[in-house]
């Protein structure tokens, strides 16, 4: 994360509708998107630059859009928090600075559940100078879709609904950048990036490349100190990952696929495959990915005193069956923090089931792991936590003064209650009078 500002304007506009999409020759969805695609349009920008995206909504009901990783002003972030949702009809344009560069996403942040299944999200890239040069850079947003055998989406009866309340919706469509088992093509010789964002309700993509070896260099907030070399990488939802493929010998022909995951649900995953890649002709390479790529200066030290306490939790529930909680209670409000007070989180998982916490408008980075360094420093704004875990986190709460959430990225989970609001207050600025002051999530 560092800022060297363009101060370039770059403006784009999304329609929200519906509309028809083929995912794959002859099968055809009714999909909500933007600008009648799936994914929406890729929005780009160099570091520094500001965005200016107009949003009409001409779907039969209000969304939101957040701008999942961008560091931007809490009345930018695209909540029902500090936003009116935008209605049939109406337009809101969100304008704000990318002041880091990587891989980030967007999508609605209202009735996730049903909105973001059936197409409502897109890509961003913001590059910089200093990037790893490459022959070619994509991004891969991998997804899934439960659907009916006339490809309607799946409402499921009692049952089913209590299921993917539990587990989260996982669907047996897998799709990636919108289509159903695509084939790309590369050149023999050269070098991609490749930058993946999980843009599912709830599956757990575990990234092979059939076996293939892979460089690791970026993950949600950006470059990584370091090349890191892997056959696999788990990416949950929300997460985004830059890796880099090649070069490969012409007329080579592999899957990008997930590996089985147990994240301990009741139905168990499996091997799925989302594309095949066809390595064609030779052509001469441009490509440098340098040793070092990035210095990531440390917050704290691992043994930095911790400040709050986050518990995520599932409870019975008579009326529901279950609840997804936050330090005991549903849909929180947690404690304030204020502007330039370092924040050191232990976040526990006490369940029995993963769950990614995901952190609004802010990097963080890992401190420990179930009392063990991470293999790497990283800026992150999504971290999986296995069952019966926890990590200590490490923040700062810059000058965007507002309310934030956290919240876990299972669309199901986060609409069941595993999720809080907090703020951050400027001390230099009147607090708002419903901020509660109490440490701890209360209703």
């Amino acid at each position: 994360m560092n800022n060297k500002p363009t101060n370039k304007v770059i403006e784009y506009a999304l329609e929200a509708s519906e509309f028809d999409w083929e995912i794959k020759p002859g099968k055809i969805i009714r999909a909500w998107g933007f600008n009648q695609q799936l994914p929406g349009p890729l929005l780009k920008a160099k570091q520094g630059d500001t965005l200016v995206v107009k949003v009409i909504n001409n779907l039969p009901e209000a969304t939101i859009v957040h701008w999942h990783g961008i560091r931007l002003p809490a009345s930018m972030d695209g909540t029902g928090e500090v936003q009116k949702p935008i209605e049939p009809g109406e337009t809101f344009e969100y304008r704000f600075d990318v002041p880091d560069a990587g891989t980030f996403w967007y999508h609605s942040h209202h009735n996730e559940t049903v909105q973001v299944e059936r197409g409502m999200y897109g890509g961003i890239v913001v590059k910089a100078e200093n990037d790893p040069i490459v022959d070619n850079d994509r991004i891969l947003l991998v997804d899934d879709m439960k659907l009916t055998k006339g490809n309607t989406f799946k409402k499921g009866g009692a049952v089913s609904r209590w299921m993917e309340r539990h587990d989260g919706r996982e669907g047996g469509t897998c799709l990636i950048n919108g289509k159903e088992a695509p084939t790309l093509h590369m050149n023999a010789g050269q070098v991609e990036r490749w930058r993946f964002v999980n843009a599912a309700s709830a599956r757990y993509f575990k990234l092979s490349l059939q076996g293939k070896p892979f460089r690791v260099i970026a993950t949600d907030g950006g470059l990584l100190e370091a090349p890191g070399t892997k056959t696999e990488l788990l990416i949950t939802p929300g997460e985004r990952y830059d890796i880099i493929v090649g070069p490969f010998d012409e007329g080579e022909t592999f899957n990008i696929e997930t590996l089985p995951y147990n994240r301990m649900t009741f139905a168990k995953s499996k091997r799925k495959m989302y594309a095949t890649v066809q390595v064609a002709e030779a052509k001469p390479s441009k490509a440098f990915i340098p040793g070092k790529l990035n210095e990531i200066p440390s917050l704290v030290q691992q043994n930095a005193k911790v400040n709050r306490v986050v518990k995520m939790s599932v409870g019975p529930s008579l009326k529901r069956g279950i609840d997804f909680l936050v330090n005991g209670e549903m849909h929180c409000n947690d404690a304030p923090v204020m502007v330039g007070d370092l924040q050191v989180w232990e976040v526990y998982n006490t369940s029995l089931m993963d769950h990614p916490f995901h952190l609004h408008g802010f990097f963080f980075q890992v401190l420990e792991e179930n009392g063990k360094m991470p293999a790497y420093k990283a800026w992150k704004d999504t971290y999986n936590l296995k069952p019966k875990s926890k990590i200590k986190i490490a923040w700062m709460p810059d000058n965007r003064p507002g309310r934030w959430m956290y919240h876990c990225h299972i669309l199901e989970h986060h609409a069941a209650g595993m999720m809080a609001h907090f703020e951050v207050i400027d001390p230099a600025q009147p607090r708002r009078k419903e901020v509660k002051t109490a440490h701890g999530c209360h209703v």
